[in-house]
């Protein structure tokens, strides 16, 4: 077994990103304070072709060198906005007929392994603040919510984990069912 070079990884150019067929989901980082955390949430998003980022509230912006220490360049290929309004974003999107999901434990949420996407669908999930989550005036414009199923003693996960765990569980399902 050998470790590939990343000149055999058939890595994309900036451009080459850019004209891609995008995974159909937007992610909401609502009031996120690592910027560490946003850098890798771009990353994820890069990795996965996701369409769209909304950067929101008090969420940092790119050019950034925090930033940029995780993201390591995925600000320059994955498509952001910034928006001060989380609520007008959630309003916006549904009435383009994205589907609108929080990722955050409330009552009746549909555990990540229970959920299945629609493929005719495009879809955007909101990651809340690392402390308080998703707001309760966020969750109830969602069209939904989805939990990452947790057996331990914290249940809490780091926003950039959460966004790789969901954007993974839902780009396999996706891709699978085409």
């Amino acid at each position: 077994m050998r470790k590939l070079e990343n000149s055999e990884l058939e890595r994309k150019s900036v451009e080459d990103f850019k004209q891609s067929d995008k995974t159909p989901i937007i992610l909401i980082l609502d009031d996120i304070r690592s910027l560490h955390n946003i850098g890798s949430v771009f990353r994820t998003a890069d990795a996965f072709l996701i369409e769209k980022i909304y950067l929101c509230g008090i969420t940092a912006t790119p050019p950034n060198k925090e930033i940029h220490k995780t993201a390591l360049g995925a600000t320059e290929t994955v498509t952001w906005e910034h928006q001060k309004n989380v609520l007008e974003v959630i309003e916006n999107l549904k009435s383009e007929d994205v589907l609108v999901y929080a990722i955050e434990q409330v009552e009746n949420a549909i555990f990540l392994d229970n959920f299945q996407p629609d493929n005719s669908k495009k879809y955007a999930l909101v990651f809340g603040n690392e402390v308080y989550g998703v707001s309760q005036e966020a969750v109830k414009l969602c069209n939904g919510t989805i939990e990452i199923p947790q057996l331990g003693t914290k249940h809490s996960l780091n926003i950039s984990v959460s966004a790789g765990i969901v954007v993974w569980d839902l780009f396999q399902k996706m891709k699978k069912s085409n």
